[in-house]
């Protein structure tokens, strides 16, 4: 669906991704892994446009997305769900979940009421205000508001963040659903088991580069890069 090839990324002074190569797979759960500071943050926004690469190709389907600002790539079906969650406190859920909306044909295609369906704490709690949520309900609202978007794609970033264990059970749960239902997903995850349980692929990023990539199986039978680039 998107691949990466020979990306080279700078913030500002600092040489974060150099030379990425990877393939966004259509219909299948991509698993970006890596400790703090190692750049995978900045690929989620290097793919959404929010940064310009130095040099190298994203390409989706043959479509060059490199140059492209973030509303258009938005418009090309890939929602991005960023750290952080970054909902707006002083809206309600309502009104946050409609800031995402883009409507689409089709019996499959999401709408507020099918969010409210996903999420129930989001349908008893529309009317209040985004700050007055917990973190799991604020996360959920994220989620829904990518959602809404209708996209084909879905970026997420460190979505377990500060979330208790509970939470994060039912973030993986709601991943697998949309992933049997055809969503593809790009999940930039820290949290070993979640990301393993959801996996189809996982590649690990280190000082800002590929160094590994494979299956859950074989990421599981390696414990040398498991305690080398994860700690684990």
């Amino acid at each position: 669906m998107i691949e990466v090839s020979d990306l080279h990324t700078y913030r500002g002074p600092n040489y974060v991704l150099q030379g990425v190569n990877l393939r966004i797979e259509d219909g299948a759960c991509t698993v970006l892994l890596g400790r703090n500071g190692m750049g995978k943050t900045t690929l989620v926004h290097t793919i959404m446009g929010m940064l310009r690469p130095r040099s190298g190709r994203i390409t989706l389907g043959d479509e060059e997305l490199v140059g492209q600002q973030p509303f258009q790539i938005a418009r090309r079906g890939i929602a991005l769900i960023p750290q952080g969650r970054r909902i707006f406190p002083s809206l309600t859920v309502e009104e946050n979940l409609a800031l995402g909306a883009r409507s689409r044909a089709g019996d499959d295609a999401w709408t507020m009421e099918r969010v409210y369906g996903l999420f129930r704490n989001l349908a008893e709690r529309k009317r209040h205000r985004g700050g007055q949520l917990s973190g799991g309900e604020q996360q959920m609202l994220a989620v829904g508001r990518a959602l809404l978007a209708n996209p084909s794609l879905l970026l997420m970033d460190e979505p377990s963040e500060g979330l208790a264990p509970v939470i994060i059970d039912r973030i993986g749960e709601i991943l697998a659903d949309l992933r049997r239902g055809g969503l593809s997903i790009f999940l930039v995850e820290q949290n070993y088991g979640l990301a393993t349980a959801l996996a189809d692929t996982i590649y690990i990023l280190s000082n800002g580069r590929v160094v590994w990539q494979g299956t859950p199986g074989e990421l599981e039978a390696s414990a040398s890069v498991r305690e080398t680039y994860l700690g684990v």
